[in-house]
């Protein structure tokens, strides 16, 4: 597999390389050559996911790592369920929360994790990402304990809910973590400085789990492809993906498996008050505002650094960037779907509240709608059981560290106090 820097394309790396560096010169974002098209979408369609996900992932990887490899990669990171639950004839569900940290992020963080093992060899490194959520458990949870790499999450302080907070900070070993007395765009700010900084980089060999890692894109991919083969089961209409969008890495997944040849009809990417993409592709003005604070934390991004892979692979595919529909959903249309959603007896939370939301607003006659539930709804307890007037029962994963001690550090968004914080720390 070859990858090319967007910003030096002259920078071209093969597939070992990407993951290893993460980003590429100035910040530069590795994008592939060459994406891999599938001639026999229909037999993959009838087959099981990880047996699926097999032959996605081997399109992209084979060549390079060897199809045996690519198999025990899948094997070893996809070892859950991914249902679609029908919401009603319109729209349903997919729940992508059933791994271990009960968030999307589980598929590509343990497909990543399982890649980084394979191929660090004897060298240690370090990764280091910034989360709005659920990246730092997902992350956490696929590298705890592996003896080569130490993990540093910085998360914006008070600004996730408490039951994500500590499905990452109470673990202690090689994960590290910090909460940053700023917003997660901070957060992702500092990861980019520190990537920036030669010292930093080369002394600590620095690596990030942000879905900027082309890893963990290539298994968002395999998703897109069950949800499909789920929805065929359902109705014989187009269908059309929701997803609720923050950073847009999940969104640049389901552009890359349409562009596999994965029949999604058109994409909805749906935000909170943080909607620097929909006025993108409303008025063509790239201007984001202040981060704003809102229910649906994770998505909490003004600046979403994914956003160059989806346009470049619009353009590459001759799509006119009418394929995806931009929606701003606000908190109270956020709260009113989740009461929807509950009335009609399914129980979401506020990031899959948004997409349902952005289904209910454009979903055309003759299209089924695939709404992402990207997270546990008891992840947000607090917002659900507010919103709704429940007590929501915690499931054994969140019952397990509810009541551990928090092992974060606080600094502030200040790259020298970073820098020296890491070396001290890590050295």
């Amino acid at each position: 597999m070859e990858l090319y820097n967007l910003k030096h394309p002259e920078q071209v790396v093969n597939f070992s390389q990407a993951v290893q560096l993460g980003l590429g010169k100035d910040r530069g974002l590795f994008f592939p050559s060459q994406i891999p098209t599938l001639t026999n979408v229909e037999q993959l369609l009838e087959l099981p996911f990880a047996a699926r996900s097999r032959k996605i992932l081997g399109a992209w990887l084979a060549d390079e790592l060897g199809q045996d490899k690519v198999d025990q990669l899948v094997d070893a990171a996809f070892t859950f369920e991914v249902p679609l639950t029908a919401v009603d004839s319109k729209k349903a569900c997919l729940e992508l929360f059933h791994g271990p940290t009960l968030a999307f992020k589980d598929f590509g963080a343990r497909f990543m994790a399982q890649c980084v093992n394979l191929l660090a060899g004897d060298k240690g490194l370090t990764i280091l990402t910034a989360t709005s959520g659920d990246t730092g458990a997902a992350v956490a949870d696929a590298f705890y304990g592996l003896e080569k790499v130490q993990v540093v999450v910085m998360y914006p302080k008070g600004k996730i809910s408490e039951l994500q907070e500590k499905m990452f900070t109470t673990l202690g070993n090689n994960i590290h973590t910090v909460a940053v007395e700023s917003d997660f765009d901070a957060c992702q700010t500092l990861v980019k400085q520190s990537f920036d900084d030669n010292e930093v980089r080369d002394g600590l060999a620095l690596n990030s789990a942000n879905s900027i890692n082309i890893s963990r894109l290539l298994a968002q991919i395999c998703y897109y492809f069950e949800a499909v083969a789920q929805a065929r089961k359902l109705t014989d209409n187009d269908i059309v993906v929701s997803v609720p969008s923050g950073n847009f890495g999940n969104l640049t997944a389901g552009l890359f498996a349409k562009a596999m040849g994965l029949p999604i009809k058109r994409f909805i990417a749906a935000t909170n008050s943080n909607d620097t993409v929909p006025r993108y592709l409303d008025n063509g003005q790239w201007s984001p505002n202040n981060t704003v604070a809102t229910m649906s934390n994770a998505m909490d991004v003004s600046e979403p650094s994914n956003w160059p892979r989806a346009e470049i692979i619009c353009q590459k595919m001759g799509w006119d960037l009418s394929l995806i529909s931009g929606m701003k959903v606000t908190e109270q249309a956020t709260s009113e779907m989740l009461k929807s959603l509950k009335q009609q007896g399914y129980q979401s939370e506020p990031h899959a509240a948004i997409a349902a939301y952005g289904l209910e607003q454009q979903l055309t006659a003759g299209e089924f709608g695939v709404f992402l539930g990207t997270a546990h709804p008891a992840k947000f307890k607090d917002v659900v059981d507010r919103e709704l007037s429940v007590d929501l029962p915690l499931p054994k994963e969140l019952e397990a560290v509810a009541n551990k001690t928090v092992l974060s550090d606080t600094l502030n968004a200040d790259f020298a106090v970073l820098k020296r914080y890491l070396f001290e720390k890590l050295s």
